[in-house]
């Protein structure tokens, strides 16, 4: 009995390590093909150009083409469920905004057409943060939120534009209304640019929206800034207090990106992968470049991305589900 215990663990050793071999040969070999990065966003947005950025840097250094695939559909959830039931071989990976972590909360879809945002995905790197913005048409008579605040508890009628429903910008205006007391009536749209558009226009008062496609009409003054919605000052916009800092603490919102891999990727092809994204971000043009989306660079080690996607997951799904946000 002890000698077949003994035979029987040495082969489980041996089959352990021919595993961990044969695992190590796969990344010292990976990759061997093309690579496809996947946009759950239709083409010409920031996360597009963005991916399309980093694809095209990857590519020179995996030696390998690093594509990028459009895939967009029911905000995002189409693409990103796609790229959840890939094989898990480092040829699929997800490059995605922070709606990433919500969509399943809002949408409210079968889990057969959605995913997990915890347990679908293998956390490859954040990449950025974005500035949030609460931006105000000059028309609506305003220059900073106390102003913003006091107008609408004095019975003013006004109203926010959003990049859609459930997003987190949407999540951004309810959380101010709840913390200040008051009702700014939301208005969807279907993406940032005819947010932007509608906000210029005066068509709504104001917008909560990324920095880089409003920032040409901050600096022209058709736009004011009032407030970041993050935990701190954009280095982008450093004189813009935060909604934190004008006393609404809890009313933090922020936008990051990220690449995934579905779950069970290997550890060392996520190594290479994470290994060479934290090169590429590094890179002078590169940081140049996302400036002019008003993101900023972030990069570090996978489990990085995996707290800020969870600590979204818990914080502001519990907003969700208290203020019954839906995306219908």
């Amino acid at each position: 009995m002890k000698r077949d215990r003994r035979l029987f663990l040495a082969a489980t050793a041996m089959a352990a390590l021919a595993l961990a071999a044969g695992s190590t040969a796969f990344a010292a070999a990976y990759p061997t093909k093309t690579v496809t990065m996947v946009v759950a966003y239709p083409p010409g947005g920031d996360t597009d150009a963005m991916a399309r950025l980093y694809a095209d840097k990857l590519s020179a250094r995996l030696k390998q083409p690093v594509i990028v695939e459009n895939r967009p559909g029911a905000a995002g959830v189409v693409g990103t469920a796609f790229v959840s039931r890939a094989q898990a071989d480092g040829y699929t990976l997800l490059y995605t905004p922070n709606p990433f972590t919500l969509a399943p909360m809002v949408l409210k879809l079968a889990p057969a057409a959605s995913y997990d945002p915890l347990h679908s995905f293998t956390p490859v790197i954040q990449t950025a943060v974005q500035a949030v913005l609460l931006v105000a048409n000059p028309a609506a008579g305003v220059r900073t939120v106390p102003e913003m605040i006091a107008a609408a508890k004095a019975g003013k009628s006004f109203t926010y534009g959003s990049p859609g429903a459930g997003s987190p910008m949407h999540i951004a205006g309810e959380m101010l209304n709840r913390a200040a007391g008051v009702k700014i009536q939301h208005v969807p749209y279907k993406g940032v640019a005819p947010a932007v558009n509608d906000v210029v226009a005066g068509h709504v008062n104001f917008a909560y929206v990324t920095l880089g496609p409003v920032a040409q009409y901050i600096n022209t003054g058709r736009l004011i800034a009032l407030a970041i919605t993050d935990a701190r000052r954009s280095a982008l916009l450093p004189n813009v207090p935060t909604l934190a800092e004008l006393g609404y603490k809890d009313v933090v919102v922020g936008a990051w990106h990220g690449v995934m891999a579905p779950r069970g990727t290997p550890p060392e092809v996520v190594k290479v992968l994470n290994e060479q994204l934290n090169e590429v971000i590094r890179l002078p043009d590169v940081t140049e470049k996302m400036a002019t989306f008003g993101a900023q660079p972030v990069g570090g080690a996978p489990a990085a991305l995996e707290k800020v996607n969870a600590s979204d997951y818990e914080r502001l799904g519990k907003v969700i589900r208290d203020m019954g946000i839906s995306a219908e």
